[in-house]
């Protein structure tokens, strides 16, 4: 029996007098392992800290309240309220590309919500108000590749209770520390941080507005991002990232954060939706790919075993909490790839609740969203992530194009084609497959690209029946573009 167990030859295991055949997509594999880290990523990410991520909280709680409908208020006392804190967003933005010898383009995209509109979010908006959302973008230094770009966001505005009873209640304090001020953050540190290198792709820092009244600022940014044609290939969503800190919460998590991303994309159409059904792949949006490959960068820089700070991407496969939304919504109906990031346990007495501390000797919990329930720590890692996720995609190369399965005739084998990505950079490709119920991506072929980048086909001998196949572009120091099913 111990020489039956041991006898393994050819890819064959004999046991019992049986052979019994490894599977052809294991047999023709080499496990996929995490990506080399680049020192440049390193560094920019180690000049990230809580320290930062404290001032940036603190600043914008002491606006008193960034209700979205105070931008139309005339009583506020000075340096209070949502124009306030968009002035403030903007002048650190603006700092930042001092520092950097102007490598920001600092902008803001102002429109008026009016409720004659119709839109779902009317009645969250009594009258004509104006939004702002205050963003920076970092041109890529590549004039083909500059054209590809990604983007971090979080929203600025807050909301208490008040506002539940009457959406016109703009008064009492909003703090707002965990939902958003953490998100934008994380906006505003990937923006320091991040600008301490040159990266081929354009990186876009983005604080929006008008999200407690139905995602209006992300809806309306989105929509602008569409119709100027922003080749956006990754949108990250922060929203209520501080690591709740509610004393006696034994629950909490502080080493990993979720992401939730979409799986039948809402954008597809009913011909689109048929075909994703046909082909199984339903867990394979664009969006869920980006899911995956903030999972695959943070095996590369924080989840490594032997790290004292080891700090996890958990991927969620549904587009977000249950009875809640988020601005990656706003992205995802315009049909780019967008995710969420969320801390792992939320505190609802700290979202959306006017401040109130009880009594000495009170056993009830303390209401309102402040900075003393915000883990700064916790906000620096999610910032990290954020930034090696935006600074690896800004490093890879594009999205291979025209990804394909040659499926003319029946066959135990799979040939794959595809093109090359626009602006170049691919030092080589990586064919990917995993088993159907795999949740990430297992086995891996490393495919030279083509004499003078012209198209590739690859035949392999596994059955495309039974796994799923990707493909992804990989640049001379191992940066890894976004995955594309065929």
């Amino acid at each position: 029996m111990q020489i039956q167990r041991a006898l393994l030859f050819c890819g064959v295991l004999f046991s019992c007098g049986s052979a019994i055949a490894q599977p052809d997509y294991q047999r023709h594999a080499t496990s996929l392992k995490p990506a080399p880290a680049d020192p440049a990523i390193a560094r920019v990410l180690a000049s990230i800290t809580p320290a930062q991520i404290d001032q940036t909280v603190k600043a914008l709680v002491s606006f008193g309240t960034r209700n979205t409908l105070t931008s139309m208020d005339s009583n506020l006392p000075s340096g209070q309220g949502i124009n306030a804190a968009a002035d403030w967003i903007a002048s650190q933005f603006e700092a930042i590309s001092q520092q950097c010898g102007g490598c920001l383009e600092v902008k803001r995209d102002t429109f008026t919500a009016d409720p004659a509109s119709g839109e779902p979010w009317a009645r969250r908006i009594p009258k004509p108000t104006k939004i702002a959302n205050v963003y920076a973008v970092m041109r890529g230094s590549d004039p083909e590749r500059a054209r590809q770009m990604v983007l971090v966001t979080g929203h600025y505005d807050s909301m208490n209770s008040n506002t539940f009873a009457n959406w016109s209640d703009t008064s009492g304090a909003a703090p707002g520390a965990n939902d958003d001020a953490s998100g934008v953050a994380v906006s505003l540190a990937c923006a320091r941080a991040l600008s301490q290198v040159k990266f081929p792709s354009t990186i876009v820092f983005v604080a929006v507005a008008g999200e407690e009244q139905g995602l209006v600022g992300s809806e309306h940014l989105a929509k602008l991002a569409k119709s100027e044609g922003w080749q956006l290939e990754a949108v990250l969503n922060n929203d209520i990232v501080g690591g709740n800190t509610t004393p006696g919460d034994t629950l909490q998590m502080k080493d990993r954060v979720r992401v939730f991303s979409e799986g039948v994309p809402v954008a597809a159409t009913a011909q689109e939706q048929q075909r994703i059904r046909a082909l199984g792949k339903e867990n394979d949006s664009s969006s869920r790919e980006l899911a995956r490959e903030v999972a695959d960068v943070d095996r590369t820089y924080l989840a490594r075993a032997a790290s004292p700070s080891r700090f996890s991407a958990f991927l969620v496969d549904r587009p977000d909490r249950y009875l809640r939304g988020g601005d990656h919504s706003s992205f995802n109906r315009e049909g780019f790839a967008a995710v969420r990031f969320t801390e792992w346990r939320e505190d609802f007495n700290h979202q959306h609740k006017n401040v109130v501390r009880p009594p000495a000797g009170s056993s009830d919990p303390v209401q309102g969203d402040l900075p003393e329930f915000v883990d700064y720590k916790y906000v620096a890692q999610v910032a990290r992530l954020n930034a090696a996720t935006l600074a690896t995609l800004a490093f890879a190369p594009g999205k291979p194009q025209k990804v394909a399965i040659e499926a003319k005739d029946l066959g135990n084998g799979t040939t794959l084609t595809w093109e090359a990505p626009a602006g170049g950079g691919v030092a080589h490709y990586e064919v990917l497959w995993r088993e159907t119920t795999s949740p990430d991506w297992q086995y891996v072929k490393e495919v030279a690209p083509s004499e003078g980048g012209g198209d590739i086909s690859v035949s392999l001998p596994i059955s495309k029946d039974n796994v799923i196949f990707g493909v992804r572009a990989v640049d001379a120091k191992g940066h890894r573009g976004l995955v594309l099913v065929p």
